[in-house]
């Protein structure tokens, strides 16, 4: 069974920079393996207008979803919704389905609604809104892209309101075995393995502790049974 794809689009200069570590990616890519999903390709782009719209049309063409982060708030350098309208060749302006949400929202907590708060509520035409239950400002969904802010816990919030509208397949099953050999002794041994089990996805991870080198081979797969058997094989040749 070939399980969907997906692909994530981390969009911020602070990213690229240094100045903000992208936790998003590890999130998303942990639901999306639970839900059958593969996270097949992450992209970080700057604030460029062009590299964006390049990256969105690129993305969507390849895999079934595309999720992207970043850049849907209220400063100038928050472009993300009018690169994704241009991708998609749609009209963006404030939407009154938006607007009304973030006006409760600053009517709530007494803060005035402004003309940057409102750029928050400019999204194309065709796009169907994303819940935020922690801040409001919504994301949206245009096409097989959904577009989400880069703050992690409305990030988060906003891949749980999307996961259950998703198609997903079988969970993705991994197995660990800690070697205490350095990887060019299993190299051999683990190569023909992974060729016997052409189902499974066999890596190796070396480390190093007190002087001695070993490492993390790690077995991924869908048919349990089938890890069973390989990790029954790795464990009798390596231990």
């Amino acid at each position: 069974m070939t399980n969907p794809t997906a692909a994530m689009l981390v969009i911020g200069d602070e990213i690229l920079s240094g100045r903000t570590r992208d936790a998003n990616m590890h999130h998303l890519a942990g639901e999306l393996t639970a839900a059958g999903i593969t996270l097949a390709e992450v992209r970080i782009v700057a604030d460029d207008h062009d590299v964006i719209v390049d990256a969105v049309k690129a993305l969507a063409a390849r895999y079934d979803t595309v999720f992207s982060s970043g850049g849907i708030g209220p400063t100038h350098d928050d472009i993300t919704a009018d690169c994704m309208a241009a991708a998609f060749g749609q009209r963006i302006d404030v939407r009154e389905d938006a607007r009304a949400i973030l006006q409760a929202h600053y009517d709530k907590a007494g803060t005035e609604m402004n003309d940057a708060r409102l750029r928050m509520a400019r999204i194309p035409d065709d796009a169907k809104l994303i819940e935020n239950p922690v801040s409001s400002a919504p994301g949206f969904t245009i096409e097989n892209v959904h577009v989400m802010a880069g703050v992690p816990s409305v990030f988060k919030a906003m891949v749980a309101s999307v996961l259950p509208t998703l198609t997903g397949g079988a969970p993705l099953i991994s197995k660990t075995l800690t070697v205490h050999r350095g990887e060019g002794d299993i190299a051999g041994p683990l190569g023909d393995l992974a060729a016997a089990y052409p189902g499974l996805s066999m890596g190796s991870y070396p480390f190093q502790r007190d002087g001695k080198y070993g490492s993390n081979v790690v077995v991924r797969g869908q048919d349990a049974a089938l890890l069973d058997e390989a990790m029954a094989q790795l464990e009798a040749a390596f231990t």
